[in-house]
């Protein structure tokens, strides 16, 4: 038999020769961190199935999104967990609820050096848990909603918020914050359409972040785990209504649909590597099964080469810090 001539191996010689010809690099400018504030704690909280990922004061925030800056990090997505819930989310678009006055406080502190960013949806502030207001069958009422998201989004942009993350599933919900947005005198705000975010069991954890009080679920309004194509239809349909960025959400269990809609997208493609995602790699790590460091880079890693310009990742700080 005859040695091989061809040995792809030699292009994996040395850590030198590797890094020369990867194919896929993640850069700390496209790693985007989701932070949590919660209103009425004098301290920051350990959130108990996400190790290491804080409740934040408005002071911790601040120095948290300080450090996310000095590593590099692209952006910050702020969630907002107030103290008093309603049924319509009345603290959503308070001017003084928890969430603006964090955005205002960020923005102060780091607004220059990364993209300020809010989660837009009611489902931290509604005494009931879902992302919409309910009609009187229980049921989330869309168009109801549509009108809870435009005030929302004049009051996160008044606060100063660059991105606004649509996250909330509505049909419609980019057309109607972009019209908001312009009519308000926000036209250089951007939106982030959660274009495909599917009802997935991999959200657990942020449920504890975010203190939700849901009861149920919501598949009658988040995609069915078992569709590919409606994804992508998502996609096209977000923007066509505007969306200046579309995301996929979680990530690595929809690496099919991010390269489905990357390969299409005329705008920046995202991804969320979720609570649940994060919550298995520390939990193997902890127990010795994994290498930490090697499986988040790995898999911080793969969502990149399956399409995603941008990931937001609880391990994005600690990310940017190794690459850098």
């Amino acid at each position: 038999m005859m040695p091989p001539t061809v040995r792809p191996r030699r292009l994996r010689t040395t850590p030198a020769m590797r890094r020369l010809v990867a194919e896929t690099r993640v850069h700390p400018a496209e790693l985007i961190l989701p932070a949590f504030v919660r209103e009425g704690i004098s301290e920051p909280r350990a959130i108990g199935s996400m190790p290491g990922v804080l409740q934040h004061t408005l002071d911790s925030l601040r120095r948290a999104a300080a450090d996310a800056a000095e590593a590099g990090v692209g952006g910050i997505m702020l969630f907002g967990v107030p103290a008093v819930r309603d049924a319509h989310g009345s603290a959503a678009d308070d001017p003084e609820g928890i969430l603006n006055l964090a955005t205002r406080a960020v923005v102060s502190e780091a607004g220059d050096a990364l993209v300020v960013q809010t989660d837009l949806c009611l489902d931290e502030f509604t005494d009931h848990g879902h992302c919409g207001v309910l009609d009187a069958r229980g049921a989330v009422a869309n168009d109801a909603t549509l009108d809870r998201y435009r005030a929302m989004a004049v009051a996160q942009a008044d606060a100063g918020s660059a991105l606004l993350g649509l996250s909330g599933m509505m049909d419609g919900q980019v057309a109607a914050v972009r019209e908001a947005l312009d009519e308000a005198g926000h036209q250089d705000t951007a939106v982030l359409g959660y274009s495909a975010k599917y009802a997935s069991a991999f959200y657990g954890p942020f449920r504890e972040a975010v203190d939700s009080q849901l009861t149920g679920d919501r598949r009658s309004y988040q995609q069915d785990p078992a569709n590919r194509r409606e994804g992508l239809r998502e996609a096209e349909l977000d923007v066509a209504e505007g969306a200046d960025i579309v995301m996929v959400k979680p990530a690595m269990s929809y690496l099919d649909v991010l390269a489905d809609v990357a390969a299409t997208s005329p705008v920046p493609v995202w991804a969320y590597q979720v609570s649940g995602e994060a919550a298995m790699i520390e939990a193997a790590a902890a127990n010795g099964w994994i290498d930490r460091r090697r499986a988040i880079e790995e898999s911080v890693v793969s969502i990149k080469r399956a399409g995603a310009d941008a990931v937001l990742s609880y391990f994005a700080v600690e990310l940017a810090g190794w690459i850098r």
